[in-house]
């Protein structure tokens, strides 16, 4: 069997995220509920058979470290398991880490200890399912000293915060710029670009040899000087090769019922949260009958930490239609619609929750309105106050709001009725 040691690139400040990311490393952010982006690398690696992780961590990273000891606790020292929060320590000098290869090449020591065929270096805040044992398979088929995964990706959305790449027919990596303003598209597909997912699966020679090279970016310098030097640079195709077989749970005319599907979207979505607005919209690709983004399935669960909390409870005409709703809750006669609510929410009287999202503990009393919102832990939002309505009064209040007008209200804040 292969031995494959994998890297997670967790230590990003996350800026385009405030104030999201104003306590917390952009890994640590809540998701869904009751999960963190981490989560969601972290159990593709599990489901994947790969259970030799070292995540590297660097900003704001008390909550991250928490969560992968309370919640990630596989380590067993007989047979070889382990998850290790490994912080940014100044190793080979007085920085800390100006990159992605840096931060690998500050960190050689773990790869040189240890007897492994390959390493997989993945980042730790993107949202997707992926079978890395696929991709292992297509580095061995094409015997390549790099692969790298890439997801077709609309050419404006790419613009700016996305690696993008150029190939050959046989998929051979030809090119590569790094956060283009003006991305090479594909030629079948003029409004689409082959955008890098940040997953990188490297011989383990052909790395040690490559961290050599004076560059801090995987992206930046050490791909792309490595494209004239390696003819065995390949891409794995994400949509096409990736697929996730899944058990779900299917209910029709009052029946319940569970089917193995070929979950296609799940296997071909893929989601960077870098901003508010891709935050909000990968979120909401989870609500609603059918969602786009499920997280219901058996066979490719997602791991987190579980607060011992009781099940929540809808009383006094309490509702929750198209919403994800966690343990802890209380919705007392309240209306949560099409949003997603962290554990332990309690939503008061008359109040009213349209697609938004509510991290944990936060408190809605009666009549309070909320719109389009990310209401970031233990926050108040007091009777009669509204979110969302007059984006002027929020941004008065000491709220964020976003270009497109999603208001995030920032960790401890009590809103009152104005």
């Amino acid at each position: 069997m292969p031995r494959v040691l994998t890297i997670i690139m967790a230590g990003g400040a996350g800026d385009r995220l405030q104030p999201l990311t104003r306590e917390r490393a952009k890994p640590a952010v809540p998701f869904g509920g009751k999960f963190r982006l981490i989560d969601f690398t972290l159990s593709n690696c599990v489901n994947s058979g790969l259970r030799q992780i070292f995540v590297l961590t660097q900003y704001r990273s008390e909550s991250l470290n928490k969560h992968i000891q309370d919640g990630w606790g596989i380590s067993s020292s007989g047979l070889g398991d382990f998850i290790y929060s490994v912080p940014a320590q100044q190793k080979i000098g007085a920085d800390w880490y100006r990159g992605t290869a840096d931060a690998v090449r500050q960190n050689l020591n773990l790869i040189k200890s240890r007897d492994f065929d390959y390493i997989l270096i993945l980042s730790g805040d993107h949202v997707y399912k992926m079978n890395y044992s696929q991709m292992l398979d297509y580095h061995l088929t094409n015997k390549a000293s790099l692969t790298i995964s890439a997801i077709r990706i609309r050419k404006d959305e790419a613009a700016g915060r996305l690696g993008v790449l150029s190939v050959d027919l046989s998929y051979k990596l030809i090119g590569f710029e790094e956060k283009p303003a003006h991305p090479r598209t594909i030629p079948a597909s003029p409004d689409y670009t082959l955008a890098s997912m940040g997953v990188y699966l490297f011989n383990t020679d052909t790395l040690l040899e490559v961290m050599k090279i004076p560059e801090d970016d995987f992206g930046k310098g050490i791909i792309p000087r490595m494209i004239d030097k390696y003819a065995d640079v390949f891409v794995y195709d994400y949509e096409r090769k990736n697929r996730i077989q899944d058990f779900i749970i299917e209910v029709s005319e009052g029946r319940r019922r569970k089917v193995l599907v070929d979950r296609t979207r799940d296997s071909a979505y893929w989601k960077d949260v870098g901003t508010i607005e891709s935050y909000y919209d990968a979120s909401m690709d989870l609500v609603g009958v059918d969602p786009l983004f499920n997280l219901y399935g058996e066979k490719w669960p997602i791991r987190t930490y579980q607060r011992p909390l009781p099940p929540t409870k809808c009383i006094i005409g309490g509702r929750t239609p198209e919403s994800i709703i966690s343990d802890g809750c209380i919705i007392s006669g309240g209306t949560a619609w099409g949003s997603i609510l962290s554990p332990g929410i309690i939503v008061e009287r008359d109040a009213i929750v349209e697609r938004s999202i509510i991290f944990d503990d936060v408190i809605i009393e009666p009549h309070a309105r909320i719109r389009r919102a990310i209401v970031d832990k233990e926050t108040i939002i007091r009777a009669g106050a509204t979110i969302g309505y007059d984006l002027e009064a929020d941004k008065r209040r000491g709220c964020t709001v976003s270009e497109t007008g999603i208001v995030v209200v920032p960790k401890g804040m009590e809103i009152s009725h104005n």
